[in-house]
């Protein structure tokens, strides 16, 4: 055991005990491994009579034994690795009046303590309030999962505001499906679903939708009405599940054999959200007012289910009308009615949907970790020391976003819109992406991948050697070519082109010679362009194509271009502004990347010391004090103006990684390491509202970090930078530190290789 690991210690129920703060504890400690790896040890002392299912647990504890709280506390104190205790309170799950035995662990236990409190009850009687405060004067942070029990807590409890923190009830992330894409693979074709789940018990009063259904089936008599989930354990005396039967007799007696359907069982979570996917309304029908929070309300949300459901303070708060529909408790005819609204409108249902999936992002398990191990580290007085785990490398949204014709621009959540077209600019970087993989992994199946974009490049090819930039769900050229600037699009494309050339030794020679005729039609407009991150892409793609074929006329080429960003340094820089221009806009680090590649070319040190300072001066208004900012684009950054803080995008975090990188691998300096590690973090979730921007399920990226949300779209340019930044993460992970650039072999003029090689 490598006890300078921190550990962390969960105080609750777990599985395979069935009950839901069993559920959370392991879906919150799955999040803490999923974004932190092995820098975080989460342990489990389990509360629970059975000795048999705990026996592999580092401690146990019988609730109902005393003696057990004091033991568990006093070995805990004795691991020094151990840096916090996280107790998932509810009052029914500890012994003593209240749950009062716990306050002999707490009595014992000399680790920072941290609640989460999963029932905070209003109106309190003295004894209880005395309770509560008396568990919270040993909590250094109470965590709850409403605002409105944070409300209860200061109001009633009159607890400071300021150790209370409100982190909502973690959700899984789900790839966004309509119901109807679903139903099929679970044989409910045809069928409008609605649906219930959790452990059943008389609380969840699940017989209140029931009786709305003989309405609702004469309004719409194919629906069928899944009550998903075993009975509570809690529920069956003497092997008889009463209120079950009493459920079965119901429907009998409402003849609605057809229309109820009881899957009596606990659903692994997989196959949960798949029913819940294929749920065309949600029907939350708890009749306790005072619950403060429902996993089960939370999950369903998350599965982008409208929902009809009763008024208890999570509902209150969390499903606002554009997301759902509140009802009275108990109040059957109201679930009726309000289930044949939804029913009835199609575009209202599907609008509900995408709102209540867009609002639960924010609470995915990832997230609710990342805040979590944040509110830790305000708790451990020592250095908490942790870092982030990188995901997997996924192309699966990439390549669900790709045709025939090449990658579409944009998607509706995670669902690739045709209508939205294609452009040279997407399919420019899913070529430089696709090459960059199949550079590291060497997989045949990237091939058809690099072919389809590399001919979608050759399609927008004019006789002239520039391209167009748009083509319409039909192949179409659209009419947006007319009229909007492309140097930007043709230029990337000379990038894309000059990284298929650079491994031209892994790549099948067909692609390659293609690749380079499409790429010396460019001569004849390169050394015109004057936009300069245009110049920057261009030299860029020059710079790639030379560090294979040595072609001595690109140095020319490259040092023409650069001349005219020269220009604009020695104008627009001053002694506080060392930059290009007079302001920052995007794709801002291709800048000093492009003077660094015209120095690698000609030697030149003004070109060296030129690259360095700009890119030192763009550093210092990306990272503050160990935090990475996007430079925004609400309206950029302007000198002498206090720049806008948010309207951040993925795109300008992978220019600079990628920037990073190739400074790192030209001069050794470890800051441009330890800056690119902190600046792929933003996608993990160092962000401002400490959120990953990327959806681990397939690999896509996040369109957007807005100043209160995520923009949830994953569109092909997100996809594809996060994916360009992943890839360069994982040399590092591997300790690569392969040059950029290839020893080459052949050493030909840019001006001939046009007809030799169209000959050929």
């Amino acid at each position: 055991m490598n006890y300078k690991i921190p550990k962390i210690v969960f105080l609750s129920t777990f599985p395979p005990t069935q009950c839901g703060i069993a559920t959370y504890t392991q879906d919150s400690i799955n999040a803490i491994k999923d974004v932190y790896g092995d820098t975080i040890i989460c342990e489990i002392c389990e509360l629970s009579k059975n000795k048999t299912v705990i026996s592999d647990r580092s401690w146990s504890i019988n609730p109902d034994n005393i003696e057990d709280y004091i033991i568990a506390a006093k070995e805990i104190n004795e691991d020094y690795a151990v840096k916090l205790v996280h107790i998932q309170h509810e009052f029914g799950l500890f012994g003593g009046e209240f749950g009062n035995y716990l306050l002999e662990f707490l009595d014992v236990i000399k680790k920072p303590v941290v609640f989460t409190f999963h029932s905070v009850i209003p109106n309190p009687s003295k004894k209880l309030k005395e309770y509560v405060n008396m568990l919270i004067s040993y909590s250094d942070r109470q965590i709850v999962m409403t605002e409105k029990s944070k409300r209860i807590l200061v109001e009633y409890y009159g607890v400071a505001i300021n150790s209370i923190v409100y982190l909502p009830h973690g959700t899984h992330i789900v790839t966004y499906e309509t119901p109807n894409k679903v139903k099929k693979r679970l044989d409910l074709a045809n069928r409008s679903i609605l649906s219930t789940f959790g452990l059943l018990g008389s609380g969840k009063s699940i017989e209140t939708a029931i009786k709305a259904l003989p309405e609702i089936t004469k309004n719409q008599p194919d629906v069928l009405y899944l009550v998903i989930g075993k009975t509570h354990p809690n529920n069956i005396v003497a092997n008889q599940d009463d209120y079950r039967a009493y459920l079965e007799e119901l429907v009998q007696e409402l003849h609605l054999q057809n229309n109820v359907r009881f899957i009596n069982r606990y659903l692994e979570i997989e196959e949960l959200l798949t029913y819940l996917k294929a749920t065309d309304i949600y029907l939350f029908t708890s009749k306790d007012p005072n619950q403060a929070v429902s996993g089960t309300f939370s999950y369903a949300m998350s599965c982008a289910c409208p929902i009809v459901a009763t008024a208890i303070p999570h509902t209150k708060e969390v499903l606002t009308s554009n997301a759902g529909i509140l009802v009275d408790i108990e109040d059957s005819e109201q679930f009726a009615a309000a289930t044949i609204k939804l029913l009835s409108n199609c575009e209202l249902r599907e609008s509900m949907a995408l709102t209540a999936f867009e609002k639960t992002r924010t609470s995915s398990w990832k997230n609710v970790a990342v805040k979590q191990v944040n509110i830790y580290k305000k708790c451990v007085v020592e250095n908490f020391g942790f870092d982030y785990k990188y995901p997997p490398i996924k192309l699966n949204h990439l390549k669900n976003m790709t045709t025939n014709l090449g990658i579409l621009q944009f998607c509706k959540v995670s669902d690739p819109d045709s209508s939205s077209g294609y452009t040279l600019d997407d399919n420019a970087r899913a070529l430089i992406a696709m090459c960059l993989h199949y550079r590291s992994f060497q997989k045949s199946s990237d091939l058809p991948y690099i072919n389809t974009y590399l001919t979608f490049i050759e399609r927008c090819q004019n006789k002239s050697g520039t391209f167009i930039n748009y083509i319409d769900e039909h192949n179409n050229v659209h009419i947006k070519n007319d009229y909007v600037n492309l140097e930007d699009s043709n230029t990337r494309a000379v990038w894309a082109l000059g990284t298929v050339i650079s491994i031209k030794k892994y790549l099948p020679n067909t692609i390659v010679q293609r690749a380079t005729i499409c790429l010396l039609k460019c001569s004849q407009w390169l050394k015109s362009i004057l936009s300069p991150r245009s110049i920057g892409f261009a030299i860029k793609g020059l710079f790639l194509y030379y560090s294979v074929e040595k072609d001595k006329s690109v140095i020319q080429l490259v040092e023409n271009l650069s001349k005219n960003l020269i220009t604009s340094y020695d104008i627009n820089s001053k002694k506080n502004w060392k930059w290009f221009e007079d302001y920052m806009t995007y794709a801002n680090s291709i800048l000093p990347e492009a003077m660094l590649y015209t120095y690698k070319v000609t030697g030149n040190e003004s070109y060296k010391k030129i690259a360095i300072e700009s890119l030192d001066f763009l550093l210092s208004k990306m990272f503050v004090n160990n935090h990475f900012k996007v430079i925004s684009n609400k309206g950029w950054y302007h000198k002498n103006t206090i720049p806008h803080l948010y309207g951040e995008q993925p795109i300008d975090v992978a220019y600079t990684i990628q920037t990073l990188d190739v400074f790192y691998k030209t001069f050794e300096n470890p800051k441009y390491k330890t800056m690119m590690e902190i600046a792929f973090r933003w996608f993990l979730g160092k962000n401002h509202l400490n959120q990953i921007m990327y959806d681990p399920i397939t690999g896509g990226c996040y369109d957007g970090l807005e100043k209160e949300n995520v923009n949830i779209n994953q569109g092909a340019e997100s996809t594809i930078c996060y994916f360009i930044a992943r890839l360069i993460m994982e040399e590092y992970t591997v300790a690569s530190t392969t040059e950029l650039s290839i020893p080459l072999k052949s050493n030909r003029f840019f001006k001939n290789r046009l007809s030799k090689t169209t000959n050929n």
